[in-house]
């Protein structure tokens, strides 16, 4: 695999993804999206080579762990794992030194030891890789360096753990896929909000046959951050570090996971049903250009941004299951909403919805007092939950989601059980992006999604999100984070 250092020193530092020019948040240039509308992605790549799903790679241990990337989710990452008992972090990676001092101090603090450093070294990350004392690498980088850096890593023996989304393309997708299969690594897609406490309650629901079964389901990435959208004018002769304005340029949804993620797992989806094709809308833009407009007139910074056209506020998509279920998907960015992602199952015998907080179930026509609601959440809380939880009352990040997909992926990995979600999962929930840009750009049109696991999936079990076997990695400490139930 060949990567161009040019290209890559273009980059100031891994730990301040977006801050790119001429590249989207997503990690797409404008050229690469026209490409991606244009032209229909690809559908196939080959046979199987090794069935990843349920696959089981040998016991680790003590999983070594090499970190990628130490911005905000990558420190917070480090900030988790030393409150995981058999690890070791034997490496800390990113352009930035400051960031690396900064995960350094933690492990130091937490661990009494410190990592190598790679720090202001291009190809740093590739030296990491190929240590021969690491099992996992965890990638927090942009996202247009999750793809390369996840390949190598397994092309290295490593087993992989990225960021959302996994995969920017189809044909990235796909390269993940065969890789994986190849390597027989896992890659493991950081979607936390497949492990809220109230959605493992609604998958284990779903899975006792409470809610009969499911036939539409809804997630959503709704998060007001309108105002942040042009950022501030740079001070000092700094360069301006402003991104998100350059997401809300072309059509579709550029960062589904999260919604779709938990409504993946408890329709079966890879496992059962698959994706089989989605038509995708976006409305017009009826906020970004007028702010552009309005800040203009107090600041001349602004006005370059006036001169371009914005995506529509919300955009709004529709999947179809090979087993002829539905699922709705929407993400906006920019419209003065409350933070949802939906997270709607509906089923032959009942239906659940999260948002607006807190969660709601109902068997009719009514929901359910609010009291019975607890009650079933707390009956069918899994016991992965309840174990974690019987070590300290104060989750982290999220809900607690971060340190539980944390916590849970080290444990499969010391026992040599299956993960919850794998490279088919990483694959299918980050092609919604392309697939929704180009129906977007040719009328809404629908498109087919590729089987990554090439027909697999009539046979690949349901995940059991249960301890099976496990639970015996240590919970050391009381993390804690002030961030909200938000991501």
């Amino acid at each position: 695999m060949i990567i161009d250092r040019r290209k890559f020193l273009k980059i100031s530092a891994w730990s301040l993804a977006g801050i790119v020019p001429f590249r989207f948040a997503s990690g797409y240039t404008l050229r690469e999206i026209e490409a991606i509308s244009n032209t229909p992605p690809q559908t196939s790549a080959g046979e199987q080579t090794f069935n990843m799903c349920n696959y089981a790679a040998p016991a680790i241990p003590v999983v070594r762990i090499g970190y990628i990337g130490l911005g905000s989710r990558g420190k917070e990452a480090v900030r988790r794992i030393v409150n995981i008992g058999q690890i070791e972090v034997k490496a800390l990676c990113d352009l930035s030194e400051k960031q690396v001092k900064q995960c350094q101090q933690i492990l130091f603090e937490n661990r009494g030891y410190r990592a190598t450093e790679y720090a202001n070294d291009p190809d740093g990350w590739k030296k990491l890789c190929e240590r021969q004392d690491l099992d996992l690498i965890y990638i927090s980088t942009p996202w247009e360096w999750h793809v390369p850096m996840a390949v190598y890593a397994m092309q290295c023996g490593k087993h992989v753990a990225l960021e959302v989304p996994a995969a920017r393309t189809i044909e990235e997708a796909w390269h993940l896929v065969n890789t994986s299969e190849k390597t027989r690594r896992h890659c493991f897609q950081l979607e936390n909000m497949v492990y809220h406490p109230f959605e493992m309650s609604v998958l284990n629901m779903v899975q006792s046959g409470l809610l009969g079964e499911l036939i539409h389901g809804e997630g959503a990435y709704i998060h007001d951050v309108l105002k942040y959208t042009f950022g501030e004018p740079p001070r000092n002769g700094e360069k301006s570090s402003v991104w998100r304005y350059k997401e809300q340029l072309k059509s579709g949804n550029l960062y589904p996971t999260h919604g779709l993620g938990p409504v993946s797992m408890a329709m079966k989806i890879n496992r059962g049903d698959r994706f089989d094709y989605m038509s995708s809308m976006s409305c017009n833009d009826f906020s970004l250009a007028p702010l552009a407009q309005e800040l203009a007139k107090q600041n001349d910074y602004y006005r370059q941004f006036t001169k371009l056209k914005f995506r529509g506020n919300t955009n709004t998509s529709i999947i179809r299951t090979a087993n002829g279920k539905t699922i709705m998907l929407q993400h906006d960015a920019a419209s003065p909403r409350p933070y949802s992602r939906i997270y709607l199952l509906s089923g032959t015998k009942g239906f659940v919805q999260k948002y607006p907080l807190p969660g709601k179930i109902a068997f009719g026509h009514e929901f359910l007092p609010q009291q019975e609601t607890d009650r079933l959440t707390t009956r069918y809380s899994p016991e992965l939950i309840r174990h974690v939880q019987s070590f300290r009352q104060a989750l982290d990040g999220h809900g607690g989601a971060d340190f539980v997909m944390d916590w849970r992926l080290i444990d499969c990995l010391r026992n040599g059980l299956p993960l919850d979600m794998d490279v088919y999962d990483a694959a299918a929930w980050s092609s919604v992006t392309p697939l929704s840009i180009w129906s977007c750009a040719n009328r809404s049109n629908s498109i087919d999604f590729p089987d990554f696991t090439r027909g697999a999936w009539t046979t690949n079990r349901p995940v059991n999100m249960s301890l099976r076997g496990g639970g015996d990695t240590q919970i050391i400490g009381n993390p804690q984070s002030n961030q909200p139930d938000k991501n």
